[in-house]
């Protein structure tokens, strides 16, 4: 019988040479793209004026202006992601559309569209897909037709300053996480605004079995909708982590970013101006919000992921298992890109939708 220390010893080889095989078609797909803008560092501060943070004091420092704001809206977050439902929902090929109860400057950003996916006869059962940062349609088609065909209505929603919401100067969604700090925050509650509204709608078709699945950036907006909202018991977070600031400082999509950011701001700095919208600030409240009953969660990470690395990733594992949280996790031995090649993609797919067809 091989000794298992000399099987390690074998191994440990040919599993570097596969972690350098990742490791490189990583960077080649992450340097695909050769349409990154450096745009200048901006604290952003006025995009916080129409939050409903009342009675903060603010100075003539905007950073610490925008910190005092993010504090006082972490600690209000039930009002930070507050709204009032859409009215005027509709529905037009397969395409629903409304104006986004979040108002920012950009007409094309302020009316939300997402594709439907109605699963055939009687059906109680529905998601929302909330796909990556600079996704495009038709990304998670597939993954939405397939859950159709399951039974399990979808609809895979246009993130802000994505697709057809995409201002005109723009080629790349830059304005949803950039080095200006209040337009990534207001961003980001526009997307768990406009996630949520979605459930009005869905609700409002008589689906009452509520789901929610989200990719990279997508998988923190679901995590704070989630949080913020009961009616969401099954999510499936996909390429997550615990932190927002960490991985926009430290991963390899945001390289062009952190050209900006360093020597222009802290890491403790940007830490504190979005604490509202890093995981790491609701892991109790995404608890509480399961009503009595613990939310299902399906958490998939991959091994060598260099744009949420393991250590943003890892502990928000540990805290929601310290929490009671029932949740699957999965970690698949490919890197944050190539997890949308073959093999990868149809394994994370097939976790998705097996997941959502038992507990949905």
């Amino acid at each position: 019988m091989t000794d298992m220390k000399e099987l390690r010893g074998a191994l440990g080889p040919l599993a570097q040479a596969y972690r350098k095989f990742i490791e490189d078609w990583e960077l080649r797909l992450a340097s695909r793209d050769t349409n990154r803008v450096v745009r200048p560092f901006e604290w952003g501060e006025e995009w916080s004026r129409n939050w409903p943070v009342p009675g903060v004091e603010r100075n003539g420092d905007p950073g610490e202006s925008l910190r005092r704001v993010a504090r006082a809206a972490t600690q209000a977050s039930g009002e930070f992601f507050d709204y009032r439902t859409p009215s005027d929902f509709r529905l037009e090929d397969d395409v629903l559309r409304f104006t986004s109860a979040v108002h920012t400057p950009s007409a094309e950003n302020n009316t939300v569209s997402a594709l439907w996916f109605p699963a055939p006869g009687t059906t109680t059962r529905a998601v929302v897909v909330l796909p990556q940062w600079n996704s495009k349609i038709p990304q998670y088609v597939r993954l939405c037709q397939m859950l159709r065909m399951m039974g399990i209505s979808a609809l895979r929603l246009s993130l802000p300053y994505h697709d057809a919401r995409m201002p005109p100067e723009l080629e790349r969604a830059d304005y949803a996480v950039s080095a200006n700090v209040g337009r990534t925050m207001d961003a980001a509650r526009q997307a768990v605004i406009d996630a949520r509204s979605c459930f009005d709608w869905l609700e409002s078709q008589g689906y009452r079995r509520l789901g929610i699945v989200g990719t990279s950036l997508g998988s923190c907006y679901a995590f704070l909708a989630s949080a913020h909202d009961a009616r969401l018991r099954v999510n499936v977070l996909t390429l997550y982590s615990y932190y927002f600031a960490d991985v926009v400082w430290n991963g390899v999509s945001t390289r062009h970013i952190q050209q900006v950011l360093h020597g222009q701001i802290e890491l403790k700095q940007l830490q504190e101006a979005w604490m509202p919208i890093s995981p790491q600030s609701y892991a109790e409240r995404y608890i509480e919000q399961a009503g009595g009953q613990p939310k299902k969660t399906l958490l998939i990470s991959t091994a060598y992921d260099t744009t949420f690395l393991r250590e943003h990733s890892e502990p928000m594992v540990a805290e929601l298992r310290r929490r009671g949280a029932d949740l699957e996790d999965v970690v698949l031995p490919c890197g944050h890109y190539t997890l949308g090649q073959a093999p990868f993609q149809f394994v994370a797919g097939q976790r998705i939708c097996s997941f959502l067809e038992r507990w949905l």
